[in-house]
């Protein structure tokens, strides 16, 4: 088992040209002249940036819908991966339970409250062994992996493919980076940012939890980072 319970997140796939991409499809919505002449005649990065925030802070989304990325994220909890995939305009690939089959002690991700206190983390590892001994049991006695699989727990690690497009990507981040979403899947959201932020600084300011960008918060529980909002 990975003594790291941190997600491991890369980007592997993005457009070449992101910035250039947006700013044509923000400048063909209000130009005469044929997309691929804007595209071939902008390359001042101030000029696009100023655009596109224009455009974004209007509402108008359908322009970065044309940016697709995909990340390659591994060393997360099945719990984890059962909230990430509740998010309608994403695509996966993940892991399946039912065709590769776990191998002596499986992995697993170790929840930070149980991690910190070593009484309960104990408990939790010795538990953990307990169930792998019984899903390598029924795996023996002829019992498909498919339905073995029954007796894991939330806390087994699993490992995905996802590919979303850049707005769902920006309502991805100002969701899940909320301080009130739960800190596993919060950890993961946050390195998928990083990771393209790395390579695209600019969107920076985008992906960060919607009070940020509100100005206020409005869930029904604050944690106090914004003002709250007043109906």
């Amino acid at each position: 088992m990975q003594d790291n319970n941190k997600p491991v997140v890369n980007l592997i796939s993005k457009p070449q040209n992101m910035l250039k991409t947006i700013y044509t499809a923000c400048r063909t919505c209000y130009s005469p002249d044929y997309p691929i002449n804007i595209y071939n005649s902008t390359d001042d990065t101030e000029k696009m940036l100023k655009l596109i925030e224009r455009v974004i802070s209007s509402g108008h989304y359908s322009t970065i819908e044309h940016i697709q990325v995909s990340f390659a994220i591994s060393n997360v909890s099945r719990a984890c991966t059962h909230q990430l995939v509740r998010h309608r305009h994403m695509s996966f690939s993940q892991k399946s339970q039912r065709y590769v089959k776990e191998k002596g002690q499986f992995d697993y991700i170790i929840p930070p409250t149980i991690d910190k206190n070593p009484e309960l983390k104990e408990k939790f590892v010795s538990f953990m062994g307990e169930i792998s001994e019984k899903y390598q049991e029924f795996l023996e006695a002829g019992i498909p992996a498919e339905d073995a699989r029954a007796v894991l727990p939330n806390a087994t690690a699993s490992s995905m493919v996802a590919s979303l497009n850049l707005r769902e990507l920006i309502h991805l981040a100002n969701l899940r980076l909320c301080t009130r979403a739960q800190y596993e899947i919060r950890l993961l959201v946050n390195e998928m940012c990083n990771a393209l932020i790395a390579e695209e600084p600019w969107i920076k300011p985008y992906l960060v939890p919607k009070c940020e960008r509100l100005g206020f918060c409005d869930e029904d529980k604050s944690c106090g980072r914004k003002p709250k909002l007043q109906l």
